[in-house]
Order: C-alpha cells, then sequence, then structure tokens
C-alpha cells in the first residue's frame, strides 16, 4: 500500500513559519485529505507513485497542485485561492488562454517552505495553480447550463476546500444531455462540472528525486516503459521557451458516473503531472549540494500548460499508446 506521498505529511513536518495562526496542522490534513481523494479515484497516479517510490525511496515532494473553476457566481480561481491565501501563500502571475478560453493563476507558498532541499519529511509546501474558465465568452445554452448549477450550489463556493478535502460537488448532479452540450463546447466546461473542485493533478518534482528517475527524459521513458500513456500533445516533453522548465503528464483516468437522469457513463477524472526546473543560468556554477529550489525555475508557461491541459482531452484518451 502507497502511504501518503506528500512532502507535507504532519508527522514528520518541519513547522512553516507564515500559517495563519499557527493553524499548521489543520491546513496540512486538509491537502492530505485533498491527496486522498484525488489517488482513490485515479489509479494511474497512485500506480505510478509506487513504482516511483520502487525506485527512489525518498519521500515524494510535489512542485504543484492543479484545480480547475467556473468563472461566474463567485465560483472562479478566488473561490479556491481565498484558502491558500489565509494560509500564507502569495499570488503570482496570471496566465491567459484565449483559444481555451481560461485563464489562471499560481500562488507560492510560504517563503520560509521553500528554503529546503525537498526530500522527506522536511520538503517544501507545494505551489498552487488555479485556473477558471470564462464563463460570459461561452454559448448562452452552455452559459445558462454552468449558471443554473452553480446558482443552485448557494454559497458551496464558500466551502471549495472542504468540497475538495470530501470528494464532494457543491451543486447537484448534472444531465448527461447537459454534460454532453459543454463537451461540444469545452472539455474544460464538461471536466469541471462533474467533477468540480476535485484535485485536477498534482505535480512530481523531478528534480528532488534522489535516483536518475530525477532527469525528466528518464523519467517518461520509464514511465512509457512500464505502458502507462502519457500526454503526447505538442511532444510528451513539453519545455519553456527558456528551456528551464520541462514538463510532462499521464493522461487522465476514466471512472464511471451515475448521471442525475439515470445515465451511466464513464468519463475523464485526473492525472499526474511532471516537472523539472533547471538551475538558472547566474547559477549555473554553484556546487550541486548548495543547489535550492529559490536557484532553479520558478512560475509557470502558458505555451507548456495549454498542452499540459489536454490530459483531459478526448483526444488524448481515446488515443493508442
Amino acid at each position: 500500500m502507497l502511504e501518503s506521498s506528500l512532502s507535507w505529511s504532519r508527522k514528520q513536518a518541519r513547522p512553516i513559519s507564515g500559517l495563519l495562526n499557527g493553524g499548521e496542522s489543520f491546513f496540512r490534513d486538509v491537502l492530505t485529505s485533498m491527496e486522498t481523494v484525488y489517488l482513490n479515484r485515479n489509479p494511474t497516479a497512485k500506480s505510478i507513485l509506487e513504482l516511483v517510490h520502487s525506485v527512489d525511496d525518498e519521500q515524494i515532494c510535489y512542485d504543484h497542485l492543479a484545480f480547475r473553476t467556473f468563472g461566474v457566481n463567485g465560483f472562479g480561481i478566488n473561490s479556491m485561492a481565498s484558502f491558500f491565501l489565509d494560509y500564507g501563500y502569495t499570488q503570482r502571475e496570471e496566465l491567459r488562454f484565449p483559444a481555451k478560453k481560461l485563464k489562471a493563476l499560481w500562488f507560492s507558498p510560504p517563503s520560509s517552505s521553500s528554503q529546503d532541499g525537498g526530500s522527506g519529511g522536511n520538503g517544501p509546501l507545494p505551489r498552487v495553480f488555479i485556473s477558471e474558465l470564462l464563463v460570459d465568452q461561452m454559448s448562452p445554452k452552455t452559459q445558462e447550463i454552468i449558471r443554473k448549477y452553480t446558482e443552485k450550489s448557494g454559497s458551496g463556493n464558500k466551502y471549495a476546500a472542504l468540497a475538495s478535502a470530501l470528494g464532494s460537488l457543491t451543486w447537484e448532479k448534472p444531465l448527461y444531455s447537459e454534460f454532453q452540450q459543454l463537451a461540444g463546447e469545452s472539455e474544460y466546461a464538461a471536466w469541471t462540472l462533474v467533477n468540480g473542485y476535485a484535485l485536477n493533478h498534482v505535480t512530481i518534482s523531478t528534480h528532488r528525486l534522489k535516483s536518475n528517475l530525477r532527469n525528466i527524459k528518464g523519467l517518461n521513458q520509464f514511465i512509457e516503459k512500464n505502458r502507462f500513456k502519457l500526454n503526447s500533445e505538442g511532444g510528451v516533453l513539453k519545455v519553456s521557451p527558456d528551456g528551464l522548465l520541462l514538463q510532462s503528464s499521464t493522461v487522465a483516468d476514466s471512472i464511471p458516473f451515475c448521471f442525475s437522469d439515470g445515465v451511466n457513463e464513464s468519463f475523464p477524472c485526473s492525472y499526474i503531472e511532471f516537472a523539472e526546473r533547471l538551475v538558472l543560468p547566474q547559477y549555473k556554477n554553484l556546487p550541486e549540494n548548495e543547489i535550492k529550489e529559490c536557484h532553479r525555475r520558478d512560475g509557470f508557461e502558458v505555451g507548456n500548460a495549454d498542452k499540459i491541459f489536454e490530459s483531459t482531452s478526448k483526444e488524448q484518451l481515446t488515443r493508442r499508446a
């Protein structure tokens, strides 16, 4: 059995200054509950974590967590971000995806949590990446469906983190015909309608591993050799223009779902991502044992993220390995 792989595990974690009113235990418990829901629903992610553990027995650290939201009626980025901001996170850059009608913000963890090299129970808290669908740019019919469910949710947007930790929707289950309407226009919208605030993906920080898997190209080969399918959109390896942020991801698992009209169909759930952040040019002469996360490329890249979003697309799910 895979024990909690997150570096934020309360049992051994070093206290992180900057968390609101010293509530670190509660904060870490919520994150662990989010992860438990994620692993229970996504066998590929669980299997890959076990596979990496079998080679690299250090505790795995996560680069970032990602969530999807509806940008309407208060259910957008801020509904989930408020939880992380309350516990010491800082809002960073905005990213825009015009073709997908999305925007995103990422958030950095309390500064003291990023000073550790990143292994075992003392590893840093992850970054957080939250995106939202720009609902006002969708067709009237799709807007009507999304507004219907978010309005019926009432104050559910105030409990985004709780919904994620419980694995619950804050609105009622939709009709299958409504899911199909959204899927025909925006696969992101359809995913969010049935998954809500669930973790969309977690990301292994490959450069913090201690084995030969710390090189993302080697990790990709290792994963494919073990018969897991990687997202091929734009190539398996997504590389930022500066060449310093390397990312890849699996294709999402599909799980059964019973819609409110009794239709049983499978739908895409979540996936697992991998990120290698290379050392910034100004620090390239530092001895390896002195290199910390602050010496590596930070942030996100629109081109990479745009392709990673495709991990839940029908095209990727139905593609032969």
